[in-house]
C-alpha cells in the first residue's frame, strides 16, 4: 500500500535532485545538463549582486510567517466551530462551502481580486464612491498588499487546512468531554482546557512542516495576483517571482537553479533549527 507513494516520491522528488548540478554549470541546450561546462558559483552572483537578494528573501520569510500565524489560528478556529455545530446538515454545508475555494485556480482568483480591487470598476471602490469617499488605487498602494495577499490566501486555503485539525479533534475521546460537562465545564472551558491542548501535537507537526517551506513563496498566488506590476515589487516580490522574471528575461537556467538551491538550503536549515527548539521543549512533538 505504501509503494505508490514511495515510487512517486522517488520519481518526482529524489531523481530530479540530480539537476542540482545545474546551479554550478553554464547550461547550453546542445550539451545538456551533465555535459555543460562548469562555472563554479557564477550562477549565484546574479542573485546576490542584483541588489534585490535581501529584499526578496526578507519578503518571502515575512510573508510566510504571516501566512503561517494567521492561517493556523483561523483553521483551528474553523475546525473547533465546525465540531461545536449541533446541526450536522448545516455543518456539512458550511464545510463544503469553505472547501470549494481550494479547487479554484489562482488565475480565477486573480480575476475575482481584480473585480473587487479595481480602481475604476472594483466592488470596494464602487461602495466607497457611493458613500462619497475617495477611491483607493490598490494596484499602486503597496503597503496594503500584505493584508490583501493574506486574506485571499486564507480564503482559499481555510477549508483544506482545517481538515487536519478536524481529524485531530475527532480523535479526542468523547468521554473526556462528558466528564468535563458533568463537572460543570461550559463550552469555552471545554475548548480551552481539552480541545486545544489535545490538538497541540498535530498543530506543532503542521507548523514544523510549514516552517520547512518558509523561504518558498507561493508563486501561483503572488504572480497571478500581482503580475508584472513594478509598483508593487518592493512589497510583494518574493524569491520565486524574482527568479521567474530573471529566467524569462535572461533565459538562464543555471541562475534559476542556483536560486532554487539557495531556497532549499535555507528551508533545510530553518526546519532543523525549528525541530531542535521543539525537541528541547518536548521530544514527543518533534519530527525526528
Amino acid at each position: 500500500m505504501l509503494s505508490p507513494a514511495v515510487i512517486y516520491t522517488l520519481i518526482f522528488a529524489y531523481i530530479p535532485m540530480a539537476g542540482i548540478i545545474l546551479a554550478f554549470k553554464k547550461y547550453t541546450y546542445a550539451s545538456g545538463i551533465f555535459n555543460s561546462p562548469w562555472n563554479g558559483f557564477k550562477n549565484f552572483e546574479f542573485f546576490f549582486k542584483s541588489g534585490q537578494a535581501s529584499l526578496v528573501t526578507r519578503n518571502t520569510a515575512l510573508y510566510n510567517l504571516l501566512f503561517i500565524a494567521f492561517n493556523t489560528v483561523l483553521q483551528m478556529t474553523v475546525a473547533i466551530l465546525l465540531t461545536e455545530m449541533k446541526n450536522k446538515y448545516f455543518r456539512k454545508i458550511s464545510q463544503s462551502l469553505m472547501f470549494l475555494p481550494y479547487f479554484i485556480s489562482w488565475v480565477i482568483v486573480s480575476v475575482i481580486a481584480f473585480n473587487i480591487l479595481s480602481f475604476d470598476y472594483g466592488f470596494i471602490n464602487g461602495i466607497i464612491e457611493k458613500i462619497g469617499g475617495t477611491k483607493i488605487n490598490f494596484y499602486t498602494t503597496g503597503a496594503i498588499w500584505p493584508v490583501i495577499l493574506t486574506l485571499f490566501g486564507a480564503w482559499k486555503g481555510v477549508g483544506y487546512g482545517s481538515v487536519m485539525y478536524l481529524a485531530a479533534i475527532m480523535g479526542i475521546d468523547t468521554s473526556i468531554y462528558e466528564a468535563a460537562s458533568i463537572d460543570g465545564a461550559n463550552v469555552f472551558q471545554r475548548i480551552f482546557k481539552i480541545t486545544i491542548p489535545l490538538m497541540m501535537p498535530t498543530v506543532v507537526i503542521l507548523l514544523l512542516l510549514a516552517v520547512g517551506g518558509i523561504f518558498r513563496g507561493n508563486f501561483d498566488m503572488f504572480y497571478n495576483l500581482v503580475g508584472d506590476n513594478g509598483l508593487l515589487y518592493n512589497y510583494t516580490d518574493v524569491i520565486d517571482t524574482f527568479t521567474f522574471r530573471a529566467l524569462i528575461s535572461n533565459n538562464d537556467f543555471g541562475m534559476a537553479s542556483a536560486a532554487g538551491l539557495f531556497q532549499s538550503v535555507l528551508c533545510f536549515i530553518t526546519i532543523l533549527l525549528a525541530n531542535k527548539l521543539v525537541s528541547n521543549y518536548s521530544k514527543d512533538y518533534s519530527l525526528f
